[in-house]
């Protein structure tokens, strides 16, 4: 059968991968997998490839982007294609252009969900899906970018919450902390000074979500330079207007302060 299936690993290690997720691999005649565009903390090759019982090909950027996922697009033609992507396929990544280009070849496709880091980050803070904004990646550094900020701009004059993720580099493992992430922020706002990110604002750190070492922390952006969050992947959150019952959730689930009580930016 021509075909592809994009099947979502899930968070944090391989047990984060569905049953039926499990069940194409074991039905595919070729499997590949791509590590790059985010990192699982605790993922074992070795474990997945146990499990499934079968031994999966690892994608370089290179044969993903710039040759533009040839080798895939060649194997589906042979016969049934799985390629395992870490959260939910297509979110977050830039895979959607296999998905065209196998449309023009007129191989199938269909997607088996995982969890995304999106929706997880904002289950766990308890803060409304609806009631976010455009979400932005805050870069690494030597990648200097002013949009984060500008983002942050644009969502809070609508009242509403921004996600920011933060950078990484899963083959350098070299990762953006929420540290470092909050002291970029600043560095423009000394310049541009519209309110976006001061000491005095409110936000939330977020760090290995889905994982036995998750963290969260709402709170002052100076009091939030002064926690280790540990390793990747972290990410921000600045929050729009709240709702009573998100502020409630960010003191249960987020460690924010008693005083923040229904929080207006």
């Amino acid at each position: 059968m021509r075909e592809i299936v994009f099947v979502g690993l899930g968070l944090n290690d391989e047990k984060g991968i569905s049953l039926r997720g499990l069940e194409e691999i074991k039905n595919a005649k070729n499997i590949f997998i791509e590590l790059y565009t985010n990192l699982m903390p605790n993922f074992s090759l070795k474990n997945l490839e146990f499990i499934s019982g079968k031994q999966p090909y690892i994608l370089s950027r290179r044969e993903l982007e710039e040759e533009e996922g040839k080798i895939i697009l060649d194997a589906a033609e042979r016969g049934r294609t799985v390629f395992l992507v870490p959260g939910d396929p297509l979110i977050a990544t830039t895979h959607i252009s296999l998905r065209l280009e196998a449309k023009k070849r007129k191989i199938k496709t269909r997607i088996v969900h995982g969890t995304s880091v999106i929706s997880a980050i904002i289950g766990q803070t308890g803060l409304h899906n609806y009631k976010f904004g455009k979400t932005v990646t805050i870069p690494l550094q030597g990648n200097f970018s002013e949009t984060p900020y500008k983002v942050i701009i644009q969502n809070k004059k609508s009242g509403l919450h921004t996600l920011c993720l933060l950078d990484i580099n899963a083959k350098t493992q070299q990762f953006l902390s929420i540290n470092e992430a909050l002291r970029t922020l600043l560095d423009i706002e000394q310049k541009s000074k519209q309110q976006a990110a001061t000491l005095d604002t409110f936000a939330i750190g977020v760090a290995r979500i889905g994982s036995s070492s998750q963290f969260l922390k709402a709170d002052n952006i100076v009091n939030l330079l002064k926690i280790d969050f540990g390793g990747p992947p972290q990410s921000l959150i600045f929050p729009g207007d709240l709702h009573f019952m998100e502020t409630e959730a960010l003191i249960a689930f987020a460690q924010a302060p008693q005083n923040i009580k229904e929080h207006k930016q």
